[in-house]
């Protein structure tokens, strides 16, 4: 999750090609602001080829644009660099400055439906750990996944997380056990997926049968995809593709409820809260 940037920071890249990147990521951050979208582009696509892995977001930043396609995700490098430089201001920015109360909310709502304790509990993209904090006295184990080693390292000084993994959300779904877990968290972290087939499938195989899966996403107005970037750099998803995967998936929706993710220079973000249980 994350806010917005009052600056534009260079994402660290090779040493080889560090300078060529910058300048030609910034030329692209220059001409965006001016509206000059063409030449835009031109040096976006000029930073993308000197850094394949994308580390500046820049296969983001041509979707926003309107000149390239939406990609299925945020590339992982991206999202481990912006967080890694985030790590140490993340919650003075989140909770103080940006009102952020999801972790809260999604207590209330879990209390409010009369659900838990719960055995073991996965907190996929954990960042520092709020979510993990706001629920650790109805879960008994509890296992961080986050890209941003920096983000593992905060979350490791709240001393509630069993474990931590350093990885790609959707990577470890593949990976664990089946029916390991009885609930499984993602908040304000699918802003960072586009696709969401393979992470609901995921999930479906890695809680056991009445587990409980509780999600964030964000919106927009008047949505025609199912998903899209939107101008903030992040993704937001239809309420019907979350219905519809969920059942695909084996879920129950227990709520899909409309809640404020947080704000951005004093203007609310729209998202939804999803509760769904495993049949």
């Amino acid at each position: 999750m994350r806010g917005s940037r009052s600056q534009e920071r260079v994402p660290p890249v090779s040493s080889k090609h560090h300078d060529a990147f910058a300048r030609a990521y910034q030329r692209g951050i220059a001409a965006e602001k001016k509206g000059h979208l063409d030449e835009a582009a031109a040096a976006f696509a000029e930073a993308l080829r000197l850094d394949p892995e994308d580390h500046g977001g820049v296969s983001i930043r041509l979707a926003v644009i309107g000149r390239g396609r939406t990609p299925a995700k945020a590339p992982e490098a991206y999202v481990a660099t912006l967080f890694d430089q985030r790590a140490g201001e993340f919650d003075e920015m989140l909770v103080e400055k940006l009102g952020y109360s999801l972790p809260m909310l999604l207590r209330e709502k879990l209390l409010s439906l009369g659900l838990g304790p719960w055995r073991r509990m996965l907190d996929l993209g954990c960042g520092t750990g709020l979510t993990g904090a706001s629920l650790a006295d109805m879960a008994g184990e509890i296992t961080g996944v986050d890209l941003s080693e920096g983000m593992l390292q905060e979350a490791s000084e709240r001393e509630v997380y069993s474990a931590f993994y350093l990885g790609d959300v959707v990577a470890f779904l593949n990976e664990t056990e089946s029916g390991a877990w009885d609930l499984l968290t993602a908040t304000d972290v699918l802003p960072y997926l586009g696709a969401l087939d393979e992470f609901f499938q995921g999930a479906g195989r890695a809680l056991t049968p009445g587990g409980v899966l509780a999600i964030s996403v964000e919106t927009l107005p008047e949505m025609e995809q199912d998903y899209m970037v939107g101008p903030k750099h992040r993704f937001a998803h239809r309420d019907s593709y979350l219905h519809a995967l969920s059942q695909s998936a084996g879920f129950e929706v227990l709520e899909c409820a409309p809640v404020t993710l947080r704000h951005d220079k004093g203007a609310p973000v729209s998202g939804l809260l999803l509760l769904a249980r495993r049949r």
